[in-house]
């Protein structure tokens, strides 16, 4: 009887953890969420609503973008519910912009596409971050299930495929023993490091000998282990094979690839990445709050946490899979795998049910409200400008002059080296945040962008950018963007045709300009634009003043302007570092 009840309680104990191992698949997989929650299939709607959604709650009034199918659900969006979507010509230009209506309002916002789209907005973020800007960055990223399927498809395909399979399999979340997938697949398998015995001793896919082979000889090869020198690094495998790389750990991943072996497929922690970039991993040490979307289910706390942490004084950014923003229709077609093979049907079923877990519960009304923001406690020049420069007009002078003349709800932008460093002295500024510049990370090129930002917060006042003519070159082709999206704004451009603060250390400590020269045609672009730009040099001296006031009412009746000033060269900042 002892031993009678010594076997219940074993088997007792083995159908709790059953039953337990059962429960914690099924909350994994989200079907446990799908019992509770409807998938509405036929919806039409997407998750690009439920972002304009939270945005407009929040105040957002501008969504600076440059246009990519990644994220055009979230425009479309916006525009419905009345955010102004501003397309610009880079994407840098779009995060400074909302960097400046970040610090005339309460956060700004941009959305980039993936990819590159994102990687050209980074020193942007980083400027962002030493400014304590409130800027929320929302990114595409490719589909949560498109490496799932075309992985899927190229197994299917194969005749000849081979797994090679290392340590890292056995790493949790899953138990080592629990794994079955190998199995399922059917799929001859190699097994290293700690893998050893997961497929028991007698299992006929698992093969221990002749490795060299059978890579040369398969048309398929899933890689989730390091090709280092243990596999030749690379030499072994078939060239025209096709290569699934999978690995947790990225500078893994690719080991040694473009040698001997290159990827069809490579997948990092469970997330593709056609491309070799993890971009939450590239913002983390920019943004205060990283975060990636996984269900639809999930953009609204997500964005609402988000824009509480950016309202704090930090940039943050959200990663949008495209799968998420897309309508289920859309996104049941385009992952749909046709014509499945009978032996995969249980990653089939895996892929379905990731879907409908993807819509779960998606259009359920949630609370879009602002969540509560926990806020971190925290020269004689006029004498000098009179002096007569050896060629073009005394910088000092024009500054001055500006300063004089510009009305006294002017906000400054700026952005350069030696001109703005004396504007930063001669021009003073109407009020607090009517002098934007770029904060102690020092980035040129926010000229354009912080003005856009500026004009469409405070479309009233007059926004002066004060560029240097180096700087000009970054984003003088938003004149495009100033003339399409009816933002007039005026530049001084102080032209010394060269890089000034660096040659004046360069010039006597090294005997060389190299460089550091530059043009003096930069009005005529603004011109092309479909803006109008002047060219003031010692020949109109004596009519500045009046060209600054014709500047101002060409801005006043709707025209961004460009005055392109010649300069020349003063002693006044003469010692200032340059770096």
């Amino acid at each position: 009887m002892e031993s009678f009840g010594c076997v219940s309680n074993i088997l007792g104990c083995s159908a709790g953890f059953a039953l337990a191992g059962l429960v914690f698949t099924a909350y994994k997989l989200g079907l446990i969420y799908q019992l509770l929650h409807k998938t509405e299939t036929q919806s039409p709607r997407h998750g690009g609503e439920s972002v304009a959604e939270v945005l407009r709650a929040h105040g957002v009034k501008f969504l600076f973008t440059l246009v990519g199918g990644h994220i055009s659900p979230i425009l479309v969006a916006c525009e419905k519910v009345g955010i102004r979507v501003v397309d610009t010509r880079h994407e840098a230009t779009a995060v400074f912009a909302a960097d400046a209506v970040a610090r005339l309002s309460t956060v700004g916002v941009a959305a980039v596409t993936a990819g590159p789209g994102l990687t050209n907005t980074v020193t942007a973020v980083k400027n962002a971050q030493m400014a304590e800007s409130p800027l929320l960055l929302l990114g595409g990223a490719a589909g949560t299930l498109l490496q799932v399927q075309r992985c899927i498809e190229l197994v299917s395909r194969a005749k000849k495929p081979v797994i090679l399979l290392g340590s890292q399999a056995t790493l949790p979340p899953t138990p080592a023993e629990d794994i079955k997938a190998l199995e399922d697949l059917g799929i001859p398998c190699f097994l290293g490091g700690m893998s050893r015995g997961m497929l028991g001793k007698d299992s006929p896919i698992h093969i221990r000998q002749n490795r060299r082979d059978a890579l040369k000889d398969a048309d398929l090869v899933l890689l989730a282990t390091v090709c280092d020198f243990r596999l030749s690094y690379g030499r072994v495998l078939n060239r025209r094979s096709k290569i699934i790389a999978v690995n947790r750990d990225k500078s893994q991943l690719l080991k040694n690839s473009d040698m001997f072996w290159k990827p069809t497929i490579a997948i990092q922690q469970g997330r593709g990445a056609l491309q070799d970039i993890d971009q939450l991993s590239l913002f983390r040490p920019l943004c205060k709050f990283c975060a990636s979307i996984r269900t639809v289910r999930e953009i609204v706390p997500t964005l609402r946490k988000a824009l509480a942490v950016a309202q704090s004084g930090t940039p943050v950014f959200i990663e949008f899979p495209i799968d998420t923003l897309y309508p289920y229709h859309l996104v049941s077609k385009e992952f749909a795998v046709k014509n499945p093979p009978k032996g995969l049907m249980g990653k089939i079923v895996y892929l379905n049910n990731h879907l409908m877990n993807l819509f779960a519960g998606a259009w359920e009304t949630r609370d879009v409200s602002p969540l509560p923001v926990h806020v971190p406690q925290a020269t004689d020049d006029q004498a000098k400008a009179n002096e007569k420069t050896e060629h073009h007009l005394n910088p000092l002078k024009v500054l001055h002059c500006v300063d004089e003349l510009m009305a006294e709800d002017s906000i400054i932008v700026a952005d350069g080296g030696d001109f703005v460093g004396s504007a930063a002295y001669i021009m003073r500024p109407r009020g607090p945040l009517r002098w934007l510049d770029p904060g102690a990370f020092g980035t040129l090129g926010v000229g354009g962008g912080f003005a856009l930002g500026a004009k469409l917060c405070r479309p009233e006042s007059e926004v002066w950018i004060v560029y240097g003519d180096g700087s000009l070159g970054y984003s003088v082709a938003e004149y495009d963007t100033f003339t399409r999206h009816k933002t007039p704004v005026i530049s001084v451009v102080g032209n010394d045709a060269c890089w000034s603060q660096i040659s004046r250390e360069q010039v006597p400590i090294l005997g060389s300009n190299v460089a550091c020269g530059l043009a003096f045609t930069y009005h005529t672009v603004a011109d092309g634009y479909g803006g109008k730009g002047y060219l003031v040099g010692r020949e109109n001296e004596d009519q500045l003043r009046d060209i600054i006031q014709q500047a101002q009412r060409d801005a006043r009746e709707g025209k961004a302007t460009l005055l392109n000033v010649l300069i020349g060269k003063t002693n006044f900042r003469e010692g200032s570092i340059s770096v």
